[in-house]
């Protein structure tokens, strides 16, 4: 299903949203996020990817169109990446990390004042855009994609907004035709990765006859061109239903649109600023959200105004901000605590890879984990070490309403009956505190 996010625009848990922004979230939501029919089937879905506790994305777009302007806003570092008004700005890949918002984390550290904190995480990922025919060498070509090969998903960003002033490589504004030279330039590199696939395991079974391992290679290499004629009929991976040896193998194959894709509509601050407070959607974020309904369901779209970002990257006080939002006119209350709605966009990945957090908490330190949802306790104690996985014993368990509820006094929550023993086939749940037992006396 298809979901369009603007309503989690705060870093922190207060919310800003009008009660006529919240119609508009529920209401767009309503119009354009329909079930569609597509390849997943919902029984027997596979999850692709195998993202772990250190999360990774990458950003992919055309030249030109707003990406090193996200990376800077995703990462709040103002002093890399280029965001110049012309293209190719970019060309060395740029890396940087990205706190991830948890009012819960921020909640936790509050209650237990640890000496040491570790919130969870995103390492980006910016390079080249790209454009029409870079896989046949256009532009820069399309060699850089390498460098995202081997994140867990994909932020694309999607110019939104009229502009004569901002180049765009194709010298003019229509982000349908640049989301499909997109999905093009992807499905071409995939095609790349997956014959270069199938030639290695072609020559690893050769002399291996009928033994195990030539079976096995036999078999890798079917479901290897089963994927192949998947993308060559112009199909993300991603849309496709996959069993568990067709998911192993296309995950040894690195594919770039077989990665989760938050869709970022890079909107004029004014077209933002009508979302906001409960205006018409703007004409090219409508076309945006039914060209990804279309081509890759289950997406996300989020409407950001780089724009927005980076003068909100430049104001140090609460009187510059005031002088700022005044430009939009009166009425403007919905913008009195605005802030960066680039965290809506990290959570948006961490929710398309469906993963789930849980905490540690103690005096020492409070630390957020990732796992995917789903996760039983013994794979989630493997995150922290993977002695506390193989020697598993139980998991100890509670909530942050109970842990809240007694200011942090355990020991009174174990007199409540709020602690819960758990054994191996507990499954985890977003949220859970945890204390992890296991044998030869280790306890994390």
């Amino acid at each position: 299903m298809l979901k369009l996010i603007t309503k989690s625009l705060l870093t922190q848990p207060k919310t800003i949203a009008s009660s006529r922004f919240r119609s508009f979230c529920e209401s767009s939501c309503a119009l354009y996020a329909k079930k569609l029919t597509t390849a997943v089937s919902t029984d027997n879905y596979v999850a692709l990817g195998r993202p772990g506790n250190n999360l990774t994305g990458g950003i992919v777009g055309l030249a030109n169109v707003g990406k090193s302007t996200f990376f800077q806003a995703i990462t709040q570092q103002s002093k890399i990446g280029d965001p110049a008004n012309y293209p190719f700005a970019t060309i060395e890949p740029e890396e940087a990390r990205a706190l991830v918002p948890s009012p819960r984390f921020d909640q936790l550290v509050d209650l237990y004042k640890p000496e040491s904190t570790v919130s969870a995480s995103l390492k980006v990922f910016d390079i080249a855009g790209l454009v029409r025919g870079a896989s046949k060498g256009e532009g820069l070509g399309n060699e850089f994609l390498q460098h995202i090969r081997a994140v867990d998903g994909l932020f694309h960003v999607v110019r939104a907004f009229d502009d004569v002033d901002i180049i765009h490589i194709e010298k003019s504004v229509d982000p349908i035709r640049d989301l499909e030279i997109m999905a093009e330039e992807l499905n071409n590199k995939d095609l790349e990765y997956g014959m270069s696939y199938t030639e290695v395991l072609e020559r690893g079974r050769r002399g291996k006859g009928k033994t195990i391992e030539g079976k096995k290679l036999v078999e890798d290499l079917e479901i290897a061109q089963k994927v192949l004629d998947w993308i060559e009929a112009g199909n993300r991976v991603a849309n496709g239903s996959w069993t568990a040896a067709e998911a192993e193998v296309i995950n040894s194959m690195s594919l770039l649109t077989a990665k989760p894709m938050v869709y970022i509509a890079n909107v004029c601050p004014e077209d933002y600023y009508t979302i906001l407070t409960g205006g018409s959607t703007p004409a090219y974020l409508k076309k945006i959200i039914e060209w990804v309904a279309k081509h890759s369901s289950g997406s996300q779209v989020i409407p950001v105004s780089m724009s927005l970002e980076a003068d909100l990257m430049n104001i140090e006080s609460e009187i510059d901000k005031r002088e700022y939002l005044a430009m939009f006119g009166s009425g403007h209350s919905a913008l009195e605590d605005l802030q960066s709605a680039v965290p809506s966009c990290v959570q948006a990945l961490r929710k398309s890879l469906g993963l789930i957090s849980f905490f540690t908490v103690g005096k020492g330190e409070v630390r957020e984990w990732t796992v995917r949802q789903g996760a039983f306790a013994p794979q989630a104690a493997g995150v922290i070490h993977g002695d506390l996985e193989k020697t598993f014993i139980k998991a100890e368990i509670f909530t942050q309403e109970d842990i809240l509820a007694v200011q942090g006094d355990e020991a009174k929550l174990k007199s409540l009956g709020k602690v819960s023993s758990k054994g191996k086939d507990y499954v985890m749940v977003d949220g859970d505190i945890v204390t992890f037992r296991s044998g030869a006396g280790k306890r994390r």
